[in-house]
């Protein structure tokens, strides 16, 4: 947190050193990111990322589509556009926000992005790999989950609706919100996130998106056992 010297924030353990939430999903026939946040470039620099076939929104909030410019770098490997899927609002967002890089008068030598956009009707399937939307709420806002195979990955958000329940059967790993342990209007809190977890039922269960309230070592000897939090670099096999 910027100015602050709390405890978490001045840490040394480097779970504590949290850029914004984002995750690169690899599998046999796709590389998939989900969002792509202000921090992309330092990520895929630390992470040493190389391919990434699409990117999957959850919503269009800044610290979750800012740092799409850099697929830049992407393009120019890949010899492609950039496949972006999301909800209907959340394609208008990147749409608006990154409004120069579909705007055909925008001259390119600069270095353009070059983005293909996908409202996401149902499941969908990239590079073979079948994508199943997770219907959520982040406050009053619908956004997306989503789930490949037995894994699923559930940030920002604050309610998970009725019909999203039976899409989050029979998970080996669930990744969920957990922003803090006081209530917020648009993030689970602690022991929200705890209740929904152990209702999913998955084998693990991982928090995200925490903020500084949520220090690493301390809070995760509270959690109950297939539970943890989850931090910047952190892999799973699932």
């Amino acid at each position: 947190m910027i100015g602050c010297d709390c405890e978490t924030c001045q840490s040394t353990d480097p779970r504590d050193q949290r850029l914004r939430p984002s995750i690169y999903i690899e599998t046999p026939r796709a590389s998939l990111l989900v969002d792509a946040g202000p921090d992309l470039r330092v990520q895929a620099l630390r992470h040493r990322i190389r391919r990434i076939d699409a990117i999957l929104f959850t919503h269009g909030h800044a610290d979750h589509i800012l740092g799409l410019d850099d697929v830049r770098r992407f393009n120019y490997m890949h010899g492609r556009p950039m496949a972006c899927f999301g909800d209907e609002r959340t394609i208008a967002d990147v749409r608006q926000v990154f409004a120069y890089a579909f705007d055909a008068k925008t001259q390119a030598g600069g270095g353009l992005p070059r983005i293909a956009t996908f409202v996401i009707g149902g499941a969908f399937c990239v590079g073979g790999e079948e994508v199943v939307p997770v219907p959520l709420y982040h406050g009053k806002r619908p956004i997306l989950g989503f789930r490949l195979g037995r894994f699923a990955y559930l940030t920002d958000c604050n309610r998970i609706p009725d019909e999203a329940w039976p899409l989050l059967e029979d998970l080996d790993v669930v990744v969920i919100d957990a922003l803090r342990k006081t209530p917020h209007p648009t993030h689970f809190t602690l022991e929200e996130a705890i209740a929904a977890g152990q209702r999913i039922g998955a084998a693990r269960t991982l928090f995200t998106h925490m903020c500084h309230d949520l220090p690493h070592a301390a809070t995760t000897a509270t959690l109950p056992p297939g539970i943890e939090l989850a931090y910047d670099g952190l892999v799973v096999e699932a």
